[in-house]
């Protein structure tokens, strides 16, 4: 990955306003998934809302006249790929929400920023410069401060979204260098397409492969088969849906516009809309802890911004 750094668009101020509002709906999705679907395995999710969003973002294409060639794009190496990456970042994180609080799955998947930095300076040759160093271990210390309160955070299941964000990072870098030219609309099926498939895949193999007993008493969110859903079910997954298109695009739209090593910091902006919800759907209220850790994600933020300011 060697493309040229000048060639490459520098809309900071539009990469970061897509960023934080992708930050604001996927914390949404988020919410949403763990007060409504916890009567589902993880794979039912995927596929049925990937069979839900695909004919949903393809009508959205057809009313604007834009479909015309999305499919084949779509269907490119590199869009898969990333597509890979966002797929297996998604299934790790959400894997891990039944067993760890929601606040410590996202502060562990926020290490993505140092994996984007490492590779923004040694694979496609974007400077992270002295403030954008200390911009992002500001960042790394914040997360450190808000999963220290809690033990979980000590589970081996807080390993899953470590995974997670280092393919998450490669998903960005991707879209930044291999991507720039994709139309967001290709991007955001081709993600659809490969979670649609892990989920009827890895369903399948369960159906074939029945796992032993104590994996499926224990674990039926991973391990279980699919359970019978009724209209409320069906109209969350439609949200759901809707909301995967959304963050599709304005996470790939995001990386397009402006570099990863500044674009990856202001994602850090979800852990303060989690925190927000956990006041008003879960009557939790942030210790002084996570408020100092979010401090300092946010001065981290303005330290990278004030870096390519200068």
């Amino acid at each position: 990955m060697n493309d040229n750094t000048l060639s490459r668009p520098q809309n900071i101020v539009g990469g970061v306003v897509l960023i934080v509002a992708a930050a604001l709906t996927i914390s949404i999705q988020d919410v949403v998934f763990k007060l409504f679907s916890s009567n589902m395995t993880l794979w039912q999710i995927f596929a049925l809302r990937g069979m839900l969003a695909i004919p949903m973002l393809w009508a959205v294409l057809w009313a604007r006249g834009v479909h015309r060639g999305v499919v084949r794009a779509a269907f490119g190496k590199w869009p898969m790929l990333r597509s890979v990456f966002i797929t297996t970042t998604f299934l790790a994180f959400y894997a891990a929400i039944p067993f760890l609080s929601l606040s410590t799955v996202g502060a562990a998947n926020y290490l993505a920023p140092i994996f984007v930095a490492l590779l923004s300076a040694y694979a496609i040759g974007e400077a992270v410069g002295p403030f954008g160093r200390l911009g992002i271990v500001l960042g790394f210390a914040g997360v450190v401060v808000l999963l220290q309160p809690g033990t979980d955070a000590f589970s081996p299941w807080a390993l899953l979204p470590v995974v997670g964000a280092a393919f998450y990072a490669m998903a960005h870098i991707t879209t930044r260098v291999k991507c720039q030219d994709t139309p967001l609309s290709a991007l955001s099926l081709s993600q659809t397409i490969v979670m649609l498939t892990a989920g009827v895949s890895v369903s399948a193999l369960i159906y074939l492969v029945v796992p032993p007993g104590d994996l499926l008493r224990e674990y039926p969110y991973i391990f279980g088969v699919w359970s019978d859903i009724g209209l409320t079910d069906w109209l969350v997954l439609a949200l759901l849906a809707g909301l995967t298109i959304v963050i599709g695009m304005m996470l790939a739209g995001a990386y397009q516009a402006a570099p990863p090593a500044i674009v990856s910091t202001f994602e850090y902006s979800y852990l303060v809309f989690v925190a927000i919800w956990d006041i008003l759907f879960f009557g939790i209220s942030p210790s002084f802890a996570s408020v100092t850790g979010m401090m300092m994600i946010v001065s981290a933020g303005l330290l990278v911004l004030r870096r390519k300011a200068r």
